[in-house]
């Protein structure tokens, strides 16, 4: 499977490059034209650096991410998605593997229909695609609340970035990728946006399912609003979790898994604005409670940042996180410096 996955991350170079937008790494808003019918290839790299202020000091050098697949339509109003994962600072394996791969049939502007592997349908920022996400990092809340980020299923999804309204609603394993279902229980993802003025998107995310028994259930709810005026824009989420949950999914692209209580919160609010000079300070903040039982155990994280974009397909990314811990703050600030690429 290992020699499989390596030759076809070979193949998918000698095709033309392209873009099918869609639920992987990606949104899906069916912009692919009515000819582009023939397998392209579409991906992005990101190597990055590291220092983070622990004691001792520590840093290193590593890909982010590094993903290539194919994409592309076939007569009629089907169309596919097929990415893999080559980064081995992401892999537990040190392997590449299988990302997204799913089918849409995208005839019904109000009812399209994905099947197979891809992201749950839950929460702003982790359905904004990894090569457009404003900080490095996504925040501790999203990463850790909203695992596992992939799963295997079936989902009915409407509308567009110009619609009032935009809807996704799946059934998926809830188990996460690559691993087989261990009960007779399935999870319901659902995420719905609304667009009352052109500057402002209102929208909320739900989840309920039994991350690992037939018996012990997990609920998760979000609201989300976003601003966007002119060359400011401005986002924020606040996520509620409490039940079961799947100890072994591990967070968002690599994140380590933190240890969780019954119930588990946390918000994030981030505010951006591109200059004339390509150059995007960005400064966010946000909190996490593992637990709520426990007192003065809330994590805060502020990143500043300047996003520099080269062209529309060459950014570089600067961070800076200091990190607070409300009962016994310790030394893990971060440095973290990207640079991506898109092809």
């Amino acid at each position: 499977m290992k020699q499989v996955l390596y030759i076809l991350s070979i193949i998918l170079m000698v095709f033309a490059p392209a873009i099918l937008k869609a639920q992987g790494c990606d949104e899906d808003d069916g912009a692919v034209g009515e000819d582009d019918q023939k397998v392209k290839v579409w991906g992005f790299i990101q190597p990055q650096y590291e220092y983070h202020f622990t004691d001792p000091a520590t840093n290193t050098f590593k890909f982010k991410r590094a993903r290539i697949g194919v994409v592309g339509k076939i007569p009629y109003d089907f169309k596919y998605y097929v990415m893999i994962e080559n980064s081995a600072f992401v892999s537990a394996s040190g392997y590449p593997y299988l990302l997204d791969a799913f089918v849409s049939y995208t005839r019904f502007k109000w009812a399209k229909f994905s099947f197979g592997s891809y992201k749950q349908p839950f929460g702003m920022e982790v359905n904004t695609p990894c090569h457009k996400l404003h900080t490095i990092e996504r925040s501790l809340v999203s990463d850790q609340l909203v695992a596992p980020q992939r799963d295997m299923g079936f989902m009915i999804l409407g509308g567009n970035q110009e619609t009032f309204m935009k809807y996704s609603i799946a059934l998926m394993n809830g188990r996460g990728l690559g691993v087989k279902d261990n009960n007779t229980k399935k999870d319901i993802i659902g995420r719905v946006t609304f667009k009352p003025l052109e500057f402002l998107s209102l929208g909320g995310s739900f989840r309920y399912g039994f991350p690992n028994t037939d018996t012990d259930d997990r609920i998760t709810y979000a609201g989300e609003l976003q601003i966007e005026a002119g060359n400011f824009l401005m986002q924020a989420e606040y996520i509620y979790d409490e039940g079961d949950y799947n100890r072994a999914a591990g967070g968002g692209c690599g994140s380590d898994p933190l240890t969780l209580g019954e119930k588990r919160s946390g918000a994030y609010v981030m505010a951006m604005y591109m200059t004339d000079f390509m150059l995007q300070p960005v400064l966010k903040w946000e909190y996490f409670d593992t637990d709520a039982a426990i007192t003065d155990n809330n994590l805060y994280i502020t990143t500043i940042g300047i996003n520099y974009f080269f062209n529309d397909w060459t950014r570089l990314q600067l961070n800076y996180q200091y990190k607070a811990e409300k009962g016994a703050e310790i030394p893990n600030d971060a440095i973290l410096v990207q640079v991506q690429i898109q092809f």
